[in-house]
């Protein structure tokens, strides 16, 4: 920072006798380092207040008769040259004017009041910067004893948005004189430089060498400094988690502001204050992808150290944050991964063992048992693969009744019907479905529709609603085979084709010896068929 002061840095406005006649106003001319260019006569007050954007329709909108300035039409014509040079300029500009010393600015200075403009407009200067005006005075008081001042990043600590924050300015005061000398107010051309010097800042912490190790480190990792923890480095990690949002040289309340009212900030003010490490795991936060966006909520795993400075107090906070979202997603999917193997394999024993027991008990001999319970075990497996296979670990009623009778060839469709909607089926259900199916078609190639080389097998599925609740309705029909008889004895599968659908709420099996052929009718809770809870 450096200041310098020049007792000769000011402005007169030169009165001149109008060339022109019939004229409301004298000429006018700017005397600024030896330079003037005439303004056009009796267009004095609409130059002065003319455009200006916000701040210049502010001024036209203010009630001047009850401010110290009065009327702009009673302004001197030194006012008049200031107010219009700061309503053209896209430079930010100050003027203070009169013993009151108010304030007039344009758009470019009312960036830097925050939450005080505009009420600040029109105001005294001292209402506008009472947090900063031990500092302040002093410079305003050598403008209007006719002393100039020009500052390069003067740090001020300011409120203006509610909470303290440091900042940066180069300016000039400069005095505004009359034709006889006497200092009327003051003018500054002024530029805020926070973001700059924090640039500057940074960019000496990292010909250190730490910021380079930084940058590489993975994970996302910043420096704040200060008490408003006012962001000096943030690598590329950390700004793709927060957006790729400008956040250098603004404090976190300003870069982030979506995470002020999550505690994070609370966090960084108490590891501020007591120069102890805070280390969080897992922790749900919500950030937005840019300004505008909608938060969206992630998992954290995140350092807050102290930084020290030579004298051992608390300048600044070191941040690492490791985005664990996907990880913890992974996790808890490969629990419920577990949790579901458990599940489908107790299931899978649990029917294994009743076919093992229903087979043995039925069964002629040990030599054909084993037939039946190989077969019976195979068709069990085929299910299972087509379990895993199917989308979200759910399979069709049509894709289990296609590979079940896949084995009993008919791969052209001329002898076996399939009809019926696309329709989920738990994994419980599934099972028992294909063993379902794998004895029918067993019984129709032995004794019925398929055991010559015309009977045909029609299945067909649909949904209705009975007593107010949806349910399946599977039906088996076999015509065009040797007349059907009821048999005299129940075998192991009828047995297991009566027992239904496991994991159904309600099942009802009817099968019907009509001569014409078998028919075998199931009927089961729809919700229960598909839910695999």
């Amino acid at each position: 920072m450096r200041a310098s002061q020049h007792r000769k840095l000011d402005i007169t406005v030169i009165q001149k006798p109008t060339y022109w006649s019939g004229t409301l106003y004298d000429s006018m001319s700017i005397s600024m380092n030896g330079m003037s260019k005439p303004f056009a006569p009796g267009t004095r007050q609409v130059m002065s207040l003319q455009g200006g954007g916000e701040c210049g329709a502010l001024l036209r909108g203010l009630d001047w008769d009850a401010n110290p300035l009065g009327s702009p039409e009673t302004w001197p014509d030194e006012l008049h040259v200031v107010v219009g040079m700061a309503m053209a300029s896209a430079q930010p500009m100050l003027i203070v004017w009169g013993p009151a010393q108010i304030t007039l600015y344009n758009d470019g200075y009312a960036a830097m009041c925050g939450n005080r403009h505009p009420h600040a407009l029109g105001r005294p200067f001292g209402d506008l910067w009472f947090d900063i005006w031990d500092a302040v005075r002093p410079i305003i008081e050598a403008a209007y004893a006719g002393i100039g001042t020009s500052m390069d990043d003067i740090e001020f600590t300011m409120h203006r948005h509610g909470y303290p924050e440091k900042t940066n300015f180069a300016f000039s005061y400069i005095p505004v004189r009359d034709s006889a000398g006497a200092v009327l107010g003051m003018f500054c051309p002024c530029t805020e430089t926070t973001a700059s010097v924090a640039a500057r800042a940074a960019e000496q912490v990292e010909r250190s060498g730490f910021l380079q190790v930084f940058e590489v480190a993975p994970g996302a990792i910043a420096l704040l400094s200060g008490p408003d923890h006012m962001f000096r480095f943030a690598n590329a990690d950390y700004l793709h988690l927060v957006g790729g949002r400008e956040v250098i040289g603004k404090s976190v309340r300003m870069a982030l502001p979506e995470v002020v009212g999550q505690g994070f900030v609370d966090i960084l003010d108490r590891v501020y204050r007591t120069g102890e490490p805070h280390v969080g795991r897992r922790i749900p936060i919500d950030l937005k992808s840019h300004g505008d966006a909608v938060a969206r909520t992630r998992l954290l795993d995140f350092l807050y150290h102290p930084i020290h400075d030579t004298e051992g107090a608390v300048n600044g906070i070191f941040v690492q944050a490791l985005d664990v979202t996907d990880l913890v997603g992974e996790e808890q999917k490969q629990q419920m991964l577990n949790r579901e193997l458990g599940h489908r394999l107790k299931n899978q024993l649990a029917m294994i063992q009743a076919i093992v027991n229903q087979t043995l008990r039925t069964a002629e001999d040990l030599p054909s048992a084993g037939r039946t319970l190989g077969d019976r075990i195979r068709v069990l497996a085929g299910a299972h693969d087509m379990l895993i296979e199917g989308r979200a670990n759910r399979a069709t009623v049509d894709g289990i009744i296609r590979k079940t009778l896949a084995l009993h060839g008919d791969r052209q469709g001329t002898r076996i019907r399939v009809d019926g909607p696309d329709l989920a089926v738990a994994s419980r259900p599934a099972l028992s479905l294909s063993l379902i199916l794998h004895e029918l078609s067993t019984n129709a190639i032995k004794y019925g529709a398929l055991s010559n080389d015309v009977g045909t097998v029609d299945i067909r599925w649909q949904i209705v609603t009975q007593d107010g609740q949806d349910r399946i309705v599977l039906t088996w029909t076999e015509r065009g085979g040797p007349p059907v008889a009821t048999p005299d004895t129940v075998g192991s599968g009828t047995n297991l084709i009566s027992t239904g659908l496991s994991g159904t709420a309600t099942c009802d099996v009817g099968i019907d010896y009509d001569p014409r052929g078998l028919r075998c009718e199931i009927v089961a809770d729809l919700a229960s068929f598909q839910n695999e809870n």
